[in-house]
């Protein structure tokens, strides 16, 4: 009879292990413990308050907040920039028909020349259109504003340089603005507060123009400010037009120095790139913005000395004999 195993326990078992008698269980704290612990947390405590008051975390909605202003643009240039500045009566660059008057390509319905000095004042002269000059191949006189039509940037800077015996490269860098432009730089920057001086009404079927405007101070979308540009006074001509370029000019100054616009500067800059000609970049163009806004410094405006017009000139004008070049003086070197 075969022997009998014994059964076999569950520790022999493949996977089990021998079972084993529980340790007993010791506390997890003890006192001193407890007490250690106790003086170790009292400690951060006051080490904490200690360096908030030594230290004391900032309020953030006291915190000052960082400061927007022209400055904040760019670095300025570092020295004197010339900057001719062609107002077109063209709707947009390249359109081959000017939509305007007299019908054609595009004209220089506008010149300034700006001076933007690193350490000194906006300068800002103001051309007149109408200006008897003699252009190279052309037969007789023209207006001033046809060396745009006849001869581009480069006629039109020439014909500016020797009427206002500038040096050459001056001018320095020129900006084309045509009209579509304007009411998008205008309407960029949220409309400009302005004040037409007298009640503006005129109709021209032929360009498609419309001009309606009140006198007195209100807001002006780029519409509105573009028909102030272009009026022309049946009693003032050129001379008013002249009168509102300025105003507009100074309100744009104006808008750009708020802070709120002055934020949306390079963004409008960047939209606006393409919608004119010139030979400025981007960069620089914040540059002498940077530069021109300094709201410490009043801008210069200054206008050529002109004698009336005469019927025998076609209604275009001539500089007064006492003026005498240069108008404008270069500025010392810093």
């Amino acid at each position: 009879m075969p022997a009998r195993r014994k059964p076999r326990r569950p520790a022999d078992l493949p996977g089990s292990a021998t079972p084993t008698a529980p340790a007993p269980k010791r506390p997890l704290l003890n006192g001193r413990m407890l007490k250690s612990l106790a003086i170790t947390a009292a400690g951060a405590v006051v080490g904490l308050a200690t360096l908030g008051l030594l230290w004391p975390m900032p309020d953030r909605a006291l915190a000052p907040t960082p400061e927007v202003g022209p400055a904040s643009l760019a670095a300025r240039p570092t020295r004197a920039i010339t900057l001719l500045v062609i107002g077109s009566d063209a709707e947009r660059i390249g359109a081959p028909r000017n939509g305007a008057a007299p019908a054609g390509p595009a004209n220089a319905d506008a010149l300034l020349l700006v001076r933007i000095h690193p350490e000194g004042p906006l300068q800002v002269l103001n051309l007149p259109t109408e200006l008897a000059v003699n252009l190279p191949g052309q037969k007789g006189v023209k207006r001033l504003g046809e060396a745009f039509r006849l001869g581009g940037v480069a006629l039109t800077a020439d014909a500016v340089r020797e009427l206002v015996g500038l040096q050459p490269p001056s001018p320095d860098r020129y900006l084309v603005l045509p009209r579509g432009a304007l009411r998008d730089l205008v309407n960029g920057l949220g409309g400009l507060e302005l004040s037409p001086p007298r009640r503006m009404s005129y109709t021209d079927k032929s360009q498609k123009l419309t001009i309606d405007l009140e006198a007195g101070l209100q807001q002006l979308g780029g519409d509105k400010v573009e028909q102030l540009v272009r009026f022309r006074d049946p009693w003032l001509g050129d001379t008013g037009r002249r009168s509102n370029q300025q105003l507009v000019a100074s309100s744009l100054r104006e808008r750009m120095l708020q802070p709120e616009r002055l934020a949306k500067l390079p963004f409008l800059v960047s939209q606006l790139q393409p919608k004119v000609e010139t030979n400025l970049s981007p960069s620089e163009t914040l540059s002498l913005l940077a530069a021109g806004l300094d709201g410490s410094k009043p801008v210069q405006f200054a206008s050529l000395p002109l004698k009336p017009a005469e019927q025998k000139h076609k209604g275009l004008r001539q500089l007064d004999p006492g003026a005498t070049p240069p108008l404008w003086k270069e500025p010392e070197a810093p």
